[in-house]
């Protein structure tokens, strides 16, 4: 094959990523919100916890009469404060309105939502997806969950801590807490839920792999 024959490779740079529309901004913060809400609504009823904050919440709610929504938001208002700097307005008011809507949505979807006979171990792998898929409908949206993470992302920046060490460490203790509240196979199986929620992030949300922007 000669030259003239060889295909012609283009050295034209890569398009500039598509912005999001507000539409999409829009669906995707409904699609997420709902999906996040109803992993925790899965894992409410079989008494599991998960990482972060979420897991905080539902462990307080199943130590206290305080409903683990209402927990949701309240322990995420001094973590939004911290990050606002980090974040920024946009940002930040779109991740105001995915907490308030899944603190609502696993407030109130009991209601609407009866739940005869629910398998821990299906509770454990569903709901592990569902929080994966609707963090990630979340994240790529620009629009974050909050939490520990502002926190995390923070000191590495200022001290040089790995962010995902210092989200480990937190979420270790939650489970470690979670021993004093809920038996230990509950406490396996909501471990095997965060590794489900975390495959899914890592398996999707790859750098390069998705460009959309909002």
């Amino acid at each position: 094959m000669n030259a003239m024959s060889r295909p012609a490779h283009s050295s034209a740079a890569p398009a500039a990523p598509s912005p999001h529309r507000l539409h999409e901004d829009a669906a995707a913060l409904v699609i997420g919100v709902t999906m996040v809400s109803l992993g925790l609504v899965l894992y409410g009823e079989a008494r599991l916890v998960t990482s972060g904050l979420a897991g905080l919440a539902l462990l307080l709610g199943y130590a206290t009469p305080l409903n683990s929504g209402t927990l949701l938001f309240t322990l995420n208002i001094p973590f939004l404060l911290y990050g606002l700097r980090r974040m920024g307005w946009r940002v930040l008011a779109r991740t105001v309105v995915a907490i308030a809507g899944i603190a609502l949505l696993t407030r109130f979807s009991p209601v609407v939502l009866g739940i005869a006979h629910l398998s821990p171990p299906y509770a454990a792998l569903m709901g592990g997806i569902l929080m994966g898929m609707g963090a990630l409908a979340l994240v790529r949206h620009r629009t974050g969950l909050g939490g520990i993470s502002l926190v995390a992302m923070d000191l590495q920046e200022r001290r040089g801590w790995r962010a995902g060490y210092v989200q480990l460490v937190f979420d270790l203790l939650v489970m470690f807490s979670a021993l004093f509240v809920l038996d230990l196979g509950q406490v396996g199986l909501s471990l095997f839920g965060a590794v489900v929620l975390n495959l899914v992030l890592a398996l999707n949300h790859k750098p390069g792999r998705y460009l959309g922007v909002s």
